[in-house]
Parts: C-alpha cells; structure tokens; sequence
C-alpha cells in the first residue's frame, strides 16, 4: 500500500472512531440518570411529615383525596415531591423527623412548613419554624453520617448505601416565606439586599452539600406569591376596590409577584454561576413561578374552577379560618372551615397550597424539563451541560 493510500485509510478509520466517540456520548446523554435516592429540603410546599411529626399532628380533611387521612402534608393529597418521586419510581420521601413507620432506603426529606433559607425568630407558636435551611442542611450531614456507620456495621439495610449518597438527586423547594417575611416588612429595609442575602445562603448550604458529595441539584425557584388567594383582596376586605395597577390580568398582586420574580432572577444568576464553578456537578434550574402562573392563567380551560376560590376554610371579608377549623364563629354565628365537595375541581386547596390536582398538574409539566435550565427532563438530570 502506497504512502497516500495508508494516510488515507488512517484518516478514515480516525473519523470512524470520533463519530464512535460522539455516539458513545450521546447514548450517555440520553440514557436516565438512575437515582437510587432523593434528598429534599423545603418548606411546606414539599414537607410530607416533619412539622407533623415535630409538633401537632395534621388532621383532616388534609390528606383525604388520596391518603384518606392526614399524612403529614399541606393539601388534600400530595405534593409535587411526591410526584417527582413517582416519576423517578422511588417510594414516597419519609420526613426525617418521623420516627414511626419511616423508610429512608431511598432518601430523606428534610422539608418543614414555615421553614425559610435565612434564620428566623419565630417559633412554631408563632407562625414559625426551628427548621430552616441551614438546620435541615445540618440534618442531613448527620443522617449522611449516622447511616454510613450503621452500613458499615451490616446494619444498613434500612438506609441508602454509601456510593448512593453522590448517585442521588438532591431537591429544593423554599424561599417562599423568606419573600412573604420580606413583604412584611417593605418600605423598613432594602428588598434587594434582601433578596441578595437570601439567594447567597441558598448558595451557601448547596455548597455544602456538594462538599458532602452532592453532585446532582434540581432547584425550584419560588412561585406567584401574589396569586395565592389569602393575598388576593376579594378574601381580605368587603367591597374593596384596587388601584389601577395593584392587580394583574389574573387578579394576582403585582408587587408581590414583582418581589419573587427578583428572588427568581437572582437565584437563576447565582444557580449559572454554580454551574461555571463545580464543573462535576449538575445544576438545574425549574422555573417554578412560569409553571405555577400558566395554571392560573389557564384554569378554567384546564378543568379547574377560578383561582381565586380557596376548597377548604373560610376567607371572606378578612376574616380567615384555616381549612379544619370547625369551631370558627363570627358574632356567635358559626362558619364552616371544611372542605369543598370536589377538591379537584380547586387550584388552591386552603388558600396558601395547591390541591391534589393541581400538585399533579404542575408536576407533569415540570418533569419533562419544559420549564428548566438547562432544559433537561429530571429523569436525566444528572447530565453536565
């Protein structure tokens, strides 16, 4: 064979070994990421059992589409978490902080209601909650820790196996309390720095975890704070009549929703800039608000009824009783606090958390990556952009 001949056949066979190496990469992207463990932190969006577990038990009617009794969760059924779950084919995230009837052989949640990023001084009585972010973080070292000596003593069976702690995938749902604290108090301090220091200790328990091993993150950013139906002021005062402007086409409050989405930009930022930093980690970003606000924007074409009606407790006037009070009275007339007939029909199950259905609604949508950055189906999360 003539040198020109060999040159030429080199050069085929060497074409014929990157396009090997091109498909070998694209099955690899594509294949399902497998994971064999979810670890959740949040608030009471994506808490299954911890507040319950901790303090006073939940009661129906929460939980009794789906569960039959209460289970832990704020809504008549389940979460999106535990949708994620299903669609992942892992069981049901147990809360960490219950102790009875618990699995953790695939994952923990760590998430509790009322619980914020920042730290906070109110305590359960008070609407708040000793579990924010930085404890739940805290939590999971220890469970990390805890469980990889039991593994090691051939005790493990209850608890995932050490290699699946960085195989895992680990979810983030908080940050809407942190916005409704800063509501609370705008017009006292700089919303933006705020904001800022939210997003940064957001940024800073990823990073532990990471340290911990963590390598795959799927991270909600908060939703339309303005369109929960408490907000709305049909709920909140007789006859009342907004500015021009105070309102969205939805009936959603603008300046509310305007504060998330500058929590959400920030997060997006800080999230690209995780990304360029850990080059061995998958950080996906899921637009939460977008997915929540096209619900509402198209509720009654998706079956449900206006988002502005709450299934469960009583909100008229400025009065509020939450969903299960059945002692509530105004002026020696009693009120009923329960649940509508047909929580499917209902976006919002108590006026601050999303029904059964809707939960699953806004699952479906969010699974196939239509709403994330980089637009990957959670299924193949794992992939590095």
């Amino acid at each position: 064979m003539g040198l020109l001949k060999q040159l030429v056949v080199a050069v085929i066979l060497l074409s014929q070994e990157f396009v090997s190496i091109g498909a070998d990469e694209e099955v690899k992207a594509s294949e399902a990421c497998g994971f064999e463990a979810i670890f959740n932190f949040g608030d009471s969006n994506s808490d299954t059992g911890c507040m319950s577990a901790a303090f006073f038990p939940a009661a129906l009617p929460y939980g009794q589409t789906f569960f039959h009794e209460a289970a832990g969760r704020a809504s008549d059924g389940r979460l999106i978490i535990d949708f994620i779950a299903k669609h992942l084919g892992l069981p049901y995230l147990s809360a960490y902080m219950d102790s009875i009837g618990s699995s953790y052989s695939h994952g923990a949640n760590f998430a509790a209601a009322a619980s914020t990023i920042r730290r906070q001084n109110r305590t359960f009585f008070d609407g708040g909650s000793p579990f924010n972010l930085e404890i739940q973080v805290s939590q999971f070292i220890q469970f990390k820790t805890r469980t990889a000596k039991f593994y090691n003593q051939g005790q493990g069976n209850s608890y995932p196996k050490p290699e699946d702690f960085s195989k895992a995938i680990y979810t983030f749902d908080i940050g809407q309390n942190d916005i409704a604290a800063a509501l609370q108090r705008m017009g006292q301090e700089d919303s933006e720095a705020v904001i800022s220091d939210i997003v940064d200790q957001l940024s800073n328990q990823v990073i532990y975890l990471y340290n911990e091993g963590a390598r795959t993150f799927w991270i909600h950013n908060t939703g339309p704070i303005g369109c929960l139906p408490v907000a709305m002021p049909m709920h909140n005062a007789y006859n009342y009549t907004p500015v021009p402007g105070y309102l969205d086409q939805n009936g959603c409050v603008v300046y509310q929703n305007d504060l998330a989405k500058g929590f959400n930009r920030k997060l997006n930022d800080t999230v690209v800039k995780l990304r360029a930093v850990y080059l061995d980690a998958s950080f996906v970003y899921v637009d939460m608000f977008s997915a929540k606000y096209e619900l509402i924007s198209n509720a009654k074409k998706e079956g449900f009824e206006d988002p502005s009606k709450i299934c469960c407790g009583y909100h008229e006037g400025g009065n509020h009783f939450y969903c299960g009070n059945y002692n509530a009275t105004i002026n020696g007339t009693e009120i009923y606090a329960g649940s509508c007939k047909d929580p499917s029909s209902h976006i919002s199950w108590d006026g601050v958390h999303y029904t059964d259905a809707a939960n699953s609604w806004i699952a479906n949508r969010i699974v196939n990556g239509s709403f994330s950055d980089p637009p990957l189906p959670i299924t193949r999360s794992c992939s590095l952009a």
